[in-house]
Formats: structure tokens, C-alpha cells, sequence
């Protein structure tokens, strides 16, 4: 599965270059010139990417890269984030790992340090991912409780779906409630501003943590159920 890096910097000739260095390693790269450009793209690219980082300039006209870790976090987007400097202050270094980035880089970086560093970053990122993956899987088993003898589910069909919906990713809870509303894919990708491309992954998701056969059949289900919180 092919890694990508989010290479934001403003200087055009570092891009370039980093951009050659990265393809080189063997990362797909997306670079962006801007903040607010890649804030932009950031919704589609965390829906549509796999497994991706951040190597975010953090001195740049607008918005520096701390601000823009703080508006990624703001939209619930968890790419593991590397910085870069060529400057070099050790607080504002430290302001960079309290928000939690990977690691901090200062330019000019040898390959060896950034290819170490990149690894690094993807390999917590995977220890993050699967961390959350048991936590879930584990409260699912503590809360489903099973009866001895006869195998049947102690949790209420109500409270399971009421824990299916609860399980939605925000954006995914958006287009749930858009579309229990009635809208069609286009209206809703206009209305959140993302791609219809976009919103059809996530009805997939959706139908795929609801376990329903069809979309209809999870309508059916949820809205004949006034105990599910759908809003």
C-alpha cells in the first residue's frame, strides 16, 4: 500500500526538491504552496487516503504551521505530522511535539535522518491505529454480553444500534443525518463541501459499521426505533 506524504512549505524551490528526494524513497507526494490550499484539500485527501503524513513548514505567510496542525486536529484529522524549520528554536520545537507532532526537522535534513523519520512517524501512527482498533473491540465484547445456555445477545436490538450510529466518524455522522433527511449525494456533497465521490464512501462506511443490507434496510431499522439518537 503506498505511503503519501502532505508536503507543505512555501518556498517553491524546496518543494521541488524535497518533492524529487521523497518520490525517491518511494512516497507518493502532494505538495502544497499553501496553508489554506492544503486545509482545502485536507477533507478529501483523509477520506480518500490510507496512510498518509504531514511535513508541515512551520514558518509560512498567513498561517504558520502550528495553526495549521491546530485546524487539522479541529476537523478530527489525525495524519501524524513531522515538521520543518530553518530556523531551529528550541521553544518553538517544543510548542511542536506539545501539540504532538512526530518529530521536528530542521532544514537542510540529510536523506538518512528524513527517510528514519518518516518510518518513524508511519510506524506510530499504525501503533495508534491499532491500539484504537483493540480499545474498540474490546468494548464491544464488554458490552455485548451472551447467555450461556441459549447464545442469545443480552444487549437490547435499540441499545445495538444506538451503538452502530455512536460509532460514526463526524463526517460520516453528517451524511447519515443528511441523508435519513432525504437528500440526494449531490446535495450533500454541495451542502458539506466535499466531492460525491466522497459521500458515496462514506454511505459504504456507514453500511458497512451498521451491518445493513441496504440502505433502505437501515433507514427501516433506525427510524422505527425512537430510542437511537439521531441527531
Amino acid at each position: 500500500m503506498t505511503r503519501t506524504i502532505l508536503l507543505v512549505d512555501d518556498h517553491a524551490h524546496f518543494r521541488e526538491s524535497a518533492a524529487w528526494l521523497l518520490e525517491s524513497l518511494g512516497y507518493a507526494v502532494n505538495a502544497f504552496a499553501t496553508p489554506d490550499g492544503f486545509l482545502a484539500a485536507a477533507p478529501d485527501l483523509a477520506d480518500t487516503l490510507d496512510q498518509a503524513c504531514v511535513l508541515l513548514d512551520v514558518r509560512m505567510p498567513g498561517q504558520s504551521g502550528l495553526q495549521v496542525h491546530d485546524a487539522l486536529k479541529a476537523r478530527d484529522i489525525g495524519w501524524p505530522v513531522v515538521y520543518m524549520t530553518g530556523h531551529g528554536d528550541v521553544p518553538l520545537a517544543v510548542e511542536a511535539m506539545q501539540k504532538g507532532a512526530c518529530s521536528f526537522l530542521e532544514k537542510p535534513f540529510q536523506e538518512s535522518v528524513l527517510e528514519r523519520t518518516l518510518e518513524q512517524a508511519f510506524e506510530r501512527a499504525a501503533a495508534g491505529r491499532e491500539a484504537r482498533t483493540k480499545a474498540a473491540a474490546s468494548t464491544a465484547a464488554a458490552g455485548a454480553g451472551v447467555h450461556a445456555d441459549t447464545g442469545v445477545d443480552d444487549v437490547a436490538p435499540d441499545d445495538a444500534i444506538a451503538r452502530q450510529v455512536a460509532s460514526l466518524t463526524p463526517r460520516e455522522r453528517q451524511v447519515f443525518d443528511l441523508v435519513v433527511d432525504g437528500l440526494l449525494n449531490k446535495t450533500i456533497a454541495d451542502r458539506l463541501g466535499i466531492s460525491i465521490k466522497t459521500v458515496e464512501l462514506h454511505r459504504s462506511r456507514v453500511m458497512q459499521k451498521m451491518g445493513a443490507h441496504s440502505f433502505a434496510d437501515l433507514l427501516r431499522r433506525v427510524l422505527t426505533r425512537p430510542g437511537v439518537p439521531l441527531r
